[in-house]
C-alpha cells in the first residue's frame, strides 16, 4: 500500500464521517468501504472510532434541539442490543466476510433507494416492533462497519420527519452506539500509541467535514446531493464484494 494513496482515502474517509454528522447520516457509510480498499475493515473500524467519537460531539450540539423523542426512544436500546450482538460474534467473521457485508449493505441500501416505491403515501407513525428490529440492525452493522446508516433510513424515511430533525435523530443516536462501541473495540483489538496517532493526525479533516455537512444540508438539494454519494457507494460497494468473492 502506497503511503501516498493511504493519506488520500484516510482525509476523505475522514472529512466523509465529519459530513455525516454535519447532518448528511448516509455519507458517513463511504468511509469503511473507501478507506476497506487498502486495508483490512476490522483495522479501518477500529482506526476511524475515535474520528466518529470526536465528531459526534460537535453533531450532537449542532441539532442539540433538533431530534425525534419518541424514536430515540425506541431506537437507542435496539441499537445498544445490536451493538451487543457485534461483540458477541465479532470473533466469528473473517475480514473477507466482513468485506461482503459491507459491500452488500452498499449495494442493496443503493438498490432499495433507487428502486423504492411509494414516495407520495403518507406519512407513518413510529412502530415499536420495527424499530426495535431496524435499530438492532442499525447497532450491529454499524459495530462491524460504522454502517448503521441504511437500517435507519430504513425505519425513519417512512415517518417523513422535518429535515432537521431527521438529521439529529440520527446524529444522537450514532453518538450513543458510537459510545457504547468504545469498551468492545478495545477488547476485541486494544488501541495502540499508532493507532491513536494515526486518527489523531485525521481528526481536522473529520471536523472540518461537521461543519462542511451541516452547511450542504441547508444549502443545496438533497436529491443530487444523494444520488453522487449513492453512485460512488454503489461502485465501492461493489468492488469490496468482488475482492470477497475473488479473495
Amino acid at each position: 500500500m502506497e503511503i501516498s494513496q493511504y493519506l488520500v482515502l484516510a482525509s476523505c474517509s475522514a472529512m466523509l464521517i465529519g459530513m455525516s454528522k454535519g447532518g448528511l447520516p448516509l455519507v458517513g457509510m463511504m468511509s469503511v468501504p473507501l478507506l476497506s480498499l487498502v486495508m483490512s475493515p476490522v483495522k479501518v473500524a477500529v482506526l476511524l472510532l475515535p474520528l466518529f467519537v470526536i465528531s459526534d460531539v460537535v453533531g450532537v450540539w449542532l441539532y442539540r434541539r433538533n431530534y425525534s423523542a419518541i424514536n430515540l426512544k425506541i431506537l437507542v436500546p435496539a441499537g445498544l442490543l445490536g451493538v451487543l450482538i457485534g461483540w458477541l460474534t465479532a470473533s466469528m467473521i473473517s475480514d473477507l466476510t466482513i468485506k461482503l457485508i459491507i459491500g452488500l449493505v452498499g449495494v442493496s441500501f443503493c438498490l432499495q433507494t433507487w428502486f423504492k416505491r411509494g414516495q407520495g403515501d403518507a406519512a407513518l407513525p413510529a412502530s415499536v416492533p420495527k424499530g426495535i428490529f431496524w435499530g438492532a440492525g442499525a447497532g450491529f452493522t454499524s459495530f462491524i462497519a460504522h454502517a448503521g446508516g441504511p437500517p435507519f433510513q430504513v425505519f425513519v424515511l417512512p415517518q417523513k420527519l422535518p429535515k432537521a430533525e431527521f438529521a439529529g435523530t440520527a446524529t444522537i443516536l450514532f453518538a450513543i452506539i458510537n459510545f457504547a462501541k468504545i469498551g468492545p473495540y478495545q477488547n476485541l483489538s486494544p488501541y495502540s500509541v499508532e493507532d491513536l496517532m494515526g486518527a489523531a493526525v485525521l481528526v481536522p479533516f473529520a471536523l472540518a467535514g461537521t461543519f462542511v455537512g451541516a452547511y450542504l444540508t441547508k444549502r443545496i438539494a438533497d436529491a443530487w446531493f444523494f444520488k453522487l454519494v449513492q453512485a460512488g457507494l454503489f461502485l465501492v460497494s461493489l468492488k469490496l464484494i468482488c475482492d470477497s468473492v475473488t479473495g
